[in-house]
C-alpha cells in the first residue's frame, strides 16, 4: 500500500470536516465540533493502486503558525476549501496557498481548490469563473461541489488530489537507462533498414 497524507485547509464553516466525513463514510452530517484536530484514516484503490490514506482536518482558527507549518510539512497534498456563500473564505485561499508554497519550497505542490456549497445558489457570493481563475493563478486544480448533496463530487475531488500526489511520488525514469533504450531501438531500426533490399 502506498501511504498518502492529505491536509484540508480553509476558513471556518466552509465544510472541511463535513467533506472528510462524507468521503470516509459517504454520510453527510451538518454540525461538528470545530475546536478539534482530527486525522481520518482509510484505504482506497485508485487506478488499481492500493492507497493507505490519512486526511488531517485542523481547526485553522485554533492552530498556531508553527503548528500549521508542521501540518503542511507533514502533508503530501492539499485540499483548499472555500464556501461559495462566504467571500471572506475565498479571499483566505491565496494566503493559505502562499503559506503552503513557502513551507514546502517546491515548484509543484499537489493542490485542489474546492468550492463548496454549490447547492446554495441563492446565497452565492463567489462565481464559478472566479474560482477557476484563482485556481489557475495558484497553479492548482479546481472543483465546485456540494458536500451536502452528493458524495460523487467529494470523491472526485479527493481522488483527483490522490492522483496528483501519486504522480509526484513516482520516480522519473532513469535518464541514462532511457537514453540507452532509445539508442538500442534506433540501432535496431537502422540495422534493419540497411539489410533491406531496395
Amino acid at each position: 500500500m502506498v501511504p498518502v497524507k492529505l491536509l484540508i485547509l480553509g476558513a471556518q464553516n466552509t465544510g472541511k470536516t463535513a467533506l472528510c466525513v462524507r468521503f470516509i463514510t459517504k454520510r453527510f452530517i451538518g454540525e461538528y465540533d470545530h475546536k478539534k484536530e482530527v486525522t481520518y484514516r482509510c484505504s482506497r484503490v485508485v487506478d488499481q493502486e492500493a492507497v493507505d490514506l490519512e486526511i488531517l482536518d485542523i481547526a485553522c482558527k485554533e492552530s498556531s503558525a508553527a503548528s500549521l507549518e508542521s501540518s503542511i510539512r507533514w502533508a503530501d497534498g492539499f485540499l483548499l476549501l472555500y464556501s461559495i456563500t462566504q467571500r471572506l473564505s475565498f479571499l483566505e485561499v491565496p494566503r493559505l496557498k502562499e503559506l503552503i508554497d513557502q513551507t514546502k519550497q517546491s515548484l509543484v505542490v499537489p493542490t485542489v481548490l474546492v468550492a463548496n456549497k454549490d447547492d446554495l445558489e441563492i446565497g452565492r457570493e463567489v462565481t464559478t469563473e472566479e474560482g477557476q481563475r484563482l485556481a489557475k493563478d495558484l497553479r492548482c486544480s479546481f472543483r465546485e461541489l456540494s458536500v451536502a448533496e452528493a458524495v460523487l463530487g467529494v470523491e472526485a475531488a479527493v481522488f483527483q488530489l490522490i492522483r496528483l500526489v501519486l504522480d509526484q511520488q513516482r520516480p522519473l525514469p532513469d535518464r541514462r537507462s532511457y537514453m540507452l533504450t532509445v539508442r538500442h531501438a534506433l540501432t535496431r531500426k537502422l540495422t534493419r533498414s540497411k539489410t533491406m533490399q531496395w
